[in-house]
């Protein structure tokens, strides 16, 4: 690919006082596109970048703080994890970990909001970064023993992280909805102890195929009614958690804890010594707050991303809120007044799958116009009736689909998947962090969004918990280990690794520029 003469069009055009991207358009869209001012701006800040706007913004300021907030869903995320802190430590693992990690997750957004505000495209979080990609290039690019070789194998491996943690991640939350799904109905009980649903391994796969193939009908049909659909799931949400705390706390129909034993009580049941146990309970929150960055995908489709989509990443993270349905149905004393209370965790789960695909079709659409996944010509294209990627969307539920299988081999099948996204979007996450911090965060200086004397030390803590979350979650949530419940998430990794490798070999090194850029460095 031929960036330079892109530059040199770009650079051109804007000389002769030409508008960029609106060559050829036709009147219509030339009269859409100047009739925001804020829109036209953030399409010329996406041109700068070296990209055509091809994606309609619709998505106001507060419609964009939804969708991060139906991304992160933290009362599902943390409803459908409730395993793992249980048995890694029970009530100090759930309340003081969530809380910790939470703490840890607002620097990792706001670190990313600062790149994000100065590059805000589709796949970006440091410069272009279509998927982090040239965001790599650019902050590399300021150390001058770093070849363009280099730059651009970095940018390839960040952008792979980045495409295949958004995947795995929305393949997480709809094997998880599946597995919640079948909870939910076994509060209804055929006799003491036995659900009313067997649920094996291939029905559960048929339900996990029903719920992936819904949102991703429902993303692709009714992409404009989206951002309605994120305002009503707020509603829902908090009037959903409210009607949880108010009946729980007041049925309690089996009594209540203490405060010490709520606040105070530790008790790991892993197999894992006391401390590591305590850590690998924090998938838990890992989870919940693992898709922060996955807004970012929807850049190309916000009026003034360089600001609105860091304040809402950033803002989301300060949110509160399969054991769930049995630790419910305890509470509150009947299997009708669980269900009841259940339903809307049951809704926003799907809402929350809706918004993933959506993300994960944009990253994975975004990353393809870069040529960097095998048959980008077909997944690089916006359907033009649906204006929405389309083909990259089959794409990424065609690979949801298929990891699906492993369940058929692991019944801790969602351990796996959760794990492996956690582990890809945090790595995606720390790289263009931690090379922005090495290069002393001059890129930074301008930033619309800026952390100020704050940015290092969030830095700093955004690297520290990369480097513990990704050895962590490849561990097993239990030991000892069997071939069914060990934790596959490494080997997802490794296998989308040595995809990304082969066709890097393949085709990359010799056709991978990275993203379009002006800087005179590339």
């Amino acid at each position: 690919m031929d960036h330079s003469t892109n530059k040199g069009q770009f650079e051109a055009q804007h000389a002769s006082g030409t508008d960029v991207g609106l060559t050829g358009a036709n009147d219509a869209e030339m009269h859409h596109r100047r009739s925001s001012s804020t829109d036209f701006q953030a399409d010329q800040a996406l041109e700068a970048l070296g990209y055509k706007p091809e994606l309609s913004r619709s998505r106001s300021t507060l419609q964009v703080a939804f969708m991060s907030f139906v991304l992160a869903s933290i009362p599902y995320g943390l409803a459908t994890t409730l395993y793992y802190p249980l048995i890694g430590g029970g009530p100090v693992n759930i309340i003081w970990g969530w809380l910790g990690v939470s703490m840890i997750i607002v620097c990792v957004a706001a670190s990313l909001g600062e790149i994000t505000s100065v590059y805000p495209t589709a796949g970006a979080v440091p410069p272009h970064l279509t998927n982090w990609c040239e965001a790599l290039q650019r902050v590399l690019s300021g150390f001058h023993a770093c070849s363009p070789s280099w730059r651009r194998l970095a940018s390839w491996i960040c952008g792979w992280l980045y495409v295949v943690g958004n995947i795995t991640i929305t393949l997480a939350v709809n094997f998880g909805t599946t597995l919640f799904f079948v909870a939910c109905i076994n509060v209804f009980e055929k006799e003491p102890g036995v659900g009313v649903f067997e649920a094996s391994t291939y029905q559960v796969f048929l339900i996990f195929l029903a719920i992936t193939l819904f949102c991703n009908a429902v993303s692709a049909l009714g992409n404009k009614w989206l951002p309605i659909l994120d305002t009503v799931a707020i509603f829902w949400t908090f009037a959903g958690v409210l009607a949880i705390m108010i009946c729980v706390l007041v049925i309690a129909k089996n009594g209540r804890h203490s405060a010490a034993y709520v606040f105070g009580h530790f008790e790991a049941n892993s197999g894992w010594p006391d401390g590591w146990s305590f850590c690998v309970g924090l998938l838990h929150a890992g989870y919940a707050t693992s898709s922060t960055g996955m807004i970012i995908s929807m850049c190309e489709e916000v009026h003034q991303p360089a600001t609105q989509v860091p304040k809402a990443m950033v803002l989301i993270n300060l949110a509160n809120g399969q054991p769930v349905p049995t630790i419910l149905k305890d509470a509150v004393g009947s299997a009708q007044g669980a269900i009841g209370l259940l339903i809307p965790i049951m809704v926003l789960a799907l809402i929350c799958g809706i918004g993933c695909t959506t993300a994960a079709s944009r990253c994975t659409w975004a990353f393809a116009r870069d040529g960097a996944i095998p048959g980008s010509r077909w997944w690089k294209t916006v359907h033009p009736g649906l204006d929405l990627p389309l083909n990259a969307m089959m794409l990424s539920m065609v690979v949801q689909i298929l990891l699906g299988l492993i369940y058929f081999g692991s019944s801790a099948a969602f351990n796996a998947f959760s794990g492996v996204g956690v582990i890809c979007l945090t790595a995606a996450y720390a790289t263009p962090i931690a090379i922005s911090l090495a290069n002393g965060r001059k890129h930074l200086v301008d930033a619309k969004f800026s952390l100020g004397k704050f940015g290092v030390p969030a830095n700093i803590i955004a690297l520290a918990w990369s480097i513990l979350a990704m050895p962590l979650f490849c561990m097993p949530s239990y030991i000892p280990v069997t071939a069914a419940t060990v934790n596959y998430a490494p080997v997802v990794f490794v296998g989308a690794t040595l995809i990304s490798a082969a066709w890097y070999v393949v085709w990359g090194h010799k056709n991978y520029d990275g993203p379009p850029t002006n800087d005179s460095t590339f």
